[in-house]
């Protein structure tokens, strides 16, 4: 393992990187806190190419922390939509919310009032006190951890307790006190474009004469992860109702999971696959036809697969014709032409464009 001592040719080396390889990107040329965080909660579980139209259209709707406060929740959802991850943008709105009631409307100025808003966790309070206030705060990532890990050697889990104390320790004893920033924006640049999970561009790196992984053949070795997280199949059912008059009917999500209070469609879920002989003969299907006076299937899409982190879900949206409708307390009748106004899940998004 490489000496962790006297690191100054590591910050030195990745600013000059940085300095001329880094993204131009619009958070990183405000100081404004509230706009950094946006960035930063958009870009947790979203890549920098997907994320920055959403950071766009987000802040130039809501351009400051009151307008988003003020804001009903369901718009918020509507343009969080396709993002995934839905906690967060309800997060979003009820931090923007405490920010206004509880501190006049002022974003946090230290690392410690921003770890208070909701949805604020280590490494996004880090850099957000980094970027907005110069604050020597080190924000550690999945990539900060994959160049960390390599170029040091350090094979501790990263998932583990003992794992995440010692990385937070290293990038506290790199981090540039001139600088901090740029460096954290640095590493997260170097890690999610040349130091990569596979193929890494070692050639490239500016660290490559000194990364421990690359001298000893172990680049596809680190960083090292002792839990391994089951993935679960689902199989979902859509119904796609449409009604006399144009209308179809939509349902909000009561249940409390990742896509709460957004809309989809009536929906049955299977653990097994059903050919549609098989769907028609299951109880669910007949208690939706008791609600849904001669409902007919029309039309079927192919089975659409949508990736989460701990779950496959294969899901098919089936359109059907109906004559009346007795509808639940969480489902709507409403003209098709509205059905654009409704923040719907992405897999929703996938299996309207399979029609």
């Amino acid at each position: 393992m490489t000496n962790k001592t006297n690191n100054n040719w590591f910050g030195d080396l990745v600013l000059a990187w940085y300095a001329k390889n880094g993204r131009q990107l619009p958070w990183r040329e405000t100081k404004d806190a509230y706009r950094i965080w946006i960035s930063e909660i958009i870009l947790q579980q979203t890549q920098v190419a997907q994320g920055l139209p959403y950071y766009l259209r987000f802040t130039e709707r809501f351009p400051t922390v009151k307008a988003l406060a003020e804001a009903n929740e369901d718009e918020v959802l509507k343009y969080w939509q396709g993002l995934g991850y839905y906690s967060r943008a309800r997060n979003l709105h009820a931090a923007a919310q405490y920010v206004c009631n509880e501190l006049d409307g002022q974003m946090p100025t230290d690392y410690e009032g921003l770890h208070a808003m909701k949805g604020v966790g280590d490494y996004t309070a880090a850099d957000i006190a980094a970027l907005a206030y110069n604050l020597p705060h080190a924000a550690i990532d999945g990539n900060v951890y994959r160049v960390l890990s390599r170029v040091f050697g350090i094979d501790t889990p990263i998932d583990s307790t003992k794992g995440k104390k010692e990385f937070a320790q290293l990038g506290a004893q790199l981090i540039s006190t001139t600088e901090p920033g740029n460096f954290n924006q640095a590493l997260m640049d170097l890690g999610a474009t040349v130091c990569t999970p596979k193929n890494a561009l070692c050639e490239q790196c500016p660290l490559n004469g000194k990364c421990y992984a690359l001298q000893n053949n172990q680049i596809d070795d680190l960083p090292v992860k002792e839990k391994k997280t089951k993935v679960r199949d689902r199989h979902f059912y859509y119904f796609k109702i449409e009604l006399p008059g144009n209308d179809m009917v939509i349902r909000q999500r009561t249940d409390k999971d990742i896509w709460i209070g957004l809309f989809d469609f009536p929906m049955i879920e299977s653990e097994t696959e059903l050919d549609a002989n098989a769907l028609a003969k299951t109880p669910a299907f007949e208690q939706l036809c008791q609600r849904f006076s001669g409902l007919t299937i029309t039309h079927c899409t192919t089975t659409v697969k949508h990736q989460l982190s701990h779950q496959t879900l294969y899901a098919t949206l089936l359109t059907c014709q109906a004559t009346n409708a007795k509808l639940e307390s969480n489902e709507l009748r409403i003209g098709q032409s509205q059905f654009d106004n409704y923040a719907i899940p992405k897999l929703i998004e996938k299996l309207i464009e399979a029609v």
